[in-house]
Parts: C-alpha cells; sequence; structure tokens
C-alpha cells in the first residue's frame, strides 16, 4: 500500500468517475485503475462497486476511505511540522471564507500578502458556516475566517476585527428619510434577506426580531448581497450591507446607507482553525497582515455596539 495508492481512492471517492479521477490526479485512467485493482488484489477486497454510475464505494471500501482520509491529513501535517520549524511560508495554505466577507476583506489584504510573500500559496474557498466547519474538521481547510466566536472545543479562534452591519435602503421606503435605522420599524415587508444558511441573515434577524420575514420573503430569498444591492438601487426595497462594504460604494450609492440606532449590531470577525493545526507563524502571519489592512476603529469593540 502507497501513498500514491491511498490518493487515487480519494480522488475516485470524490469524482465516483475513474476517469474524471485519473485527470484530476495528472494520471492516465489504465494507471488508476491498474494501481487501484493492484490495492484491491494486496486487500483482498473491492473498494468501488464498478457496476454503477456513478461509482460508489463498498462498505469496506467506504471505511477505507475514511482512513485514507485520516493518513493524508497526518501526512500534510508532517509537512507542515518542517515548515514551521524551518520559519518557511513556503506550500499550500487553504483558506475559507464566508460569502459575506470574501468580496469586502480580500482585496484589502491578498494582493499584498502576495507580493511580500511570493513563495506562500494561498488558495481561498468561499463557504458558508456548516461547510467550514465539515473542512476544517476533516482537513480540506487550514484555516478560515468567519464570524461567530468558535462554540466547539476543536476549533480555535482568534478575532480580528468588529464590523457593524448597515441599513441599504431605497429613496421609495418610508424609512429612506430617518437618519437611523430602528429595528422596530422593519417590518420584513420589501426585504431583502440571503438564503437560510448563511449566518449573516441569522444574526440580523436575531437582532431584529424579524420572525414575520421568515414567512413573507420565501420568494424573494437569493445568495447574493450583490444582487440586493441593484435591487435597492433600482428602487426596491431594503437590504443589510457590512460595514466593509460601505467604503466600496460611489458618492450616489452612500446616500442609500443608513446606520442603526445604538446599540448598533455588529459582528464580530474571526480566524479559526483547527486546534491541531501547527502552522502558528502562518497564522501570526494572516492576523497581522489582515489587522493592517482594515480601519483601526474596526479592530476593537465599542459601547455602543452589541454584538449578534
Amino acid at each position: 500500500m502507497t501513498l500514491q495508492q491511498l490518493e487515487y481512492i480519494l480522488a475516485i471517492d470524490k469524482h465516483r468517475h475513474f476517469a474524471k479521477a485519473a485527470e484530476h490526479c495528472g494520471v492516465t485512467q489504465p494507471t488508476l485503475s491498474a494501481m487501484i485493482r493492484k490495492l484491491e488484489n494486496e486487500l483482498g477486497v473491492s473498494l468501488f462497486d464498478r457496476h454503477v454510475q456513478p461509482v460508489v464505494p463498498t462498505e469496506i471500501g467506504k471505511k477505507i476511505v475514511r482512513q485514507a482520509i485520516l493518513i493524508q491529513t497526518q501526512v500534510a501535517r508532517v509537512k507542515e511540522i518542517v515548515k514551521e520549524e524551518t520559519l518557511s511560508y513556503g506550500g499550500t495554505f487553504r483558506l475559507g471564507v464566508l460569502p459575506t466577507i470574501a468580496p469586502y476583506l480580500l482585496p484589502r489584504f491578498f494582493p499584498q500578502l502576495a507580493a511580500k510573500y511570493p513563495e506562500m500559496d494561498l488558495q481561498v474557498y468561499e463557504r458558508k458556516t456548516h461547510e467550514i466547519k465539515a473542512d476544517l474538521n476533516k482537513g480540506a481547510l487550514d484555516a478560515a475566517i468567519w464570524a461567530n466566536e468558535p462554540e466547539e472545543d476543536w476549533i480555535l479562534g482568534d478575532t480580528l476585527f468588529y464590523e457593524e452591519f448597515y441599513g441599504y435602503v431605497s429613496p421609495g421606503e418610508k424609512i429612506y428619510k430617518n437618519e437611523i435605522i430602528r429595528s422596530s420599524e422593519i417590518t420584513g415587508e420589501r426585504l431583502w434577506l440571503l438564503d437560510e444558511g448563511h449566518c449573516f441573515r441569522d444574526q440580523l434577524l436575531r437582532f431584529c426580531r424579524l420572525e414575520a420575514a421568515r414567512i413573507n420573503q420565501m420568494s424573494y430569498r437569493l445568495d447574493s448581497l450583490e444582487t440586493f444591492m441593484r435591487m435597492v438601487e433600482n428602487g426596491q426595497g431594503i437590504t443589510f450591507i457590512p460595514e466593509l462594504a460601505v467604503s466600496q460604494l460611489g458618492e450616489k450609492q452612500k446616500e442609500l446607507v443608513r446606520p442603526f440606532a445604538i446599540p448598533r449590531p455588529t459582528r464580530p470577525i474571526v480566524l479559526v482553525r483547527h486546534k491541531g493545526f501547527i502552522r502558528n507563524r502562518l497564522l501570526e502571519l494572516l492576523l497581522k497582515e489582515i489587522k493592517l489592512a482594515v480601519p483601526e476603529h474596526m479592530l476593537s469593540l465599542k459601547p455602543i455596539q452589541s454584538l449578534v
């Protein structure tokens, strides 16, 4: 049994197709098939059911796949130990980021980081919170940026900054004439909300007590803040945006922005990783570079802000 064979097993399990798995691994299908068959002969079991499409692992194959994931994670950890001890920023670093954070935070630090540390292969993946947890647990991500303090004992987190929510209000709405937004004035009518599964949506629903919005807006839920902003700009309804998004707006767009009344809803932006993650020097670098990239007033929680 070799590490290469385990890589092929995981590729087949992921793609459920021998040809696609071979393409992913950069080998020919006959080569991959022969290596899997050789391993099956060595173990005396069939790992995959080849009589169905897509290909699926057998019952014992599922157990081997789970073990292969653990072995691959441990091998990656050995390499991480070497990089940490040799003070290297090289190698691949996989970072998950919430879709409501990525468009506004990444442009602030990613280009500068890539220029300063060209040896670092930083790969960014947009993921929802539950997807980040799953990927951290199985080693598919090294770290992530999300908007909650971690509750799980196997996840460690460092707060990067605190970000307020703002209203984005069409001139056709009654509350447009108000300088601030009060949650009691939001009824859920013509309110654009992200789809379920986004903590951005859940945090606002809790803060504003918008239970009615769960029912009234079934047909209006989408997956893009930017889409909602375009709807508001064209005279339709209300949505909410994170603080970093405001700095990217033009002057006409900023006329649609309204802060909340005190206490202002605020989310913590946190860099999280599995407690077994080793490359702490690299994490410290990320913490430093991201904090330098955001406005200084966002680095601490203010008395007028309320965490959601």
